[in-house]
């Protein structure tokens, strides 16, 4: 017998989480790591199942037990051996390609996962195809060169026509969308690029709040330096300006 909240065609009203779906939506929890063992388990275990269908942990060339510890919290693992955020989020997103919607969050414990439903909602709302995480700039968890990095990409994605406060990794997209966007591989410039194009294609982007917090263990491969935080910043926006001239 159909559930009560569901509709005469079976589905469900929008908003309502329902086992492994939001309305009639499945959606995949994709999780880049490298070196996160003292964190992973913890972030894959706080994804809320009665929202997300898959969890995939993209071990990018990780030399501790990141897979083990994620595949013990329920994880799909995928291996991604060339190194970058933008190759981990691509083998993830392919190996979420049954998934109606993608969610991305680090595995660093950074970003609550607890906060998946507020990403989700526009899309399932069909109000955004693109929702990006705004996190409060609380310094003393985020290094200033980070702040400032954040700041310029922000400056230079309104070339695009979008005005965020930030580049928001903790993001949800449409697969359809991502799926259209045909997004290469990278070192760090997954998130511009993605913004970028979607802006190109006439895709719904937004921004809801997110929590975030001081990294559970180990340390950030970007922003735990400046010269890591120059570079990616550097990379990143000569990624944004090349998408505004691109044909």
């Amino acid at each position: 017998m159909p559930s009560s909240k569901t509709r005469s065609d079976g589905t469900f009203p929008q908003g309502t989480a329902v086992g492994h779906t939001v309305g009639h939506m499945r959606v995949a929890a994709v999780i880049p790591a490298l070196n996160e063992a003292g964190a992973i388990a913890d972030v894959v275990s706080r994804v809320p199942r009665d929202l997300v269908a898959r969890i995939i942990v993209v071990d990018n060339g990780s030399t501790d037990a990141t897979a083990e510890h994620a595949s013990a919290a329920g994880a799909t693992v995928v291996r991604e051996t060339r190194r970058g955020y933008g190759w981990a989020c691509r083998a993830g997103s392919a190996e979420a390609a049954d998934c109606d919607a993608v969610v991305y969050l680090d595995g660093d414990g950074s970003m609550a996962p607890e906060d998946i439903a507020s990403l989700i909602q526009p899309i399932v709302d069909d109000v955004a195809d693109v929702v990006c995480g705004r996190r409060p700039a609380f310094a003393s968890l985020m290094p200033w060169h980070q702040r400032a990095g954040n700041r310029v990409i922000a400056l230079l994605l309104r070339m695009h026509g979008l005005r965020l406060a930030e580049l928001g990794p903790f993001r949800a997209i449409r697969v359809t969308t991502l799926t259209a966007l045909d997004l290469p591989g990278s070192r760090f410039s997954w998130p511009a690029q993605m913004l970028a194009r979607a802006a190109r294609h006439g895709a719904r982007v937004t921004e809801v709040p997110v929590g975030y917090a001081q990294r559970a263990a180990g340390t950030s491969k970007v922003s735990g330096s400046v010269r890591g935080s120059l570079h990616a910043a550097w990379d990143i926006s000569r990624v944004i300006v090349a998408e505004r001239v691109r044909p």
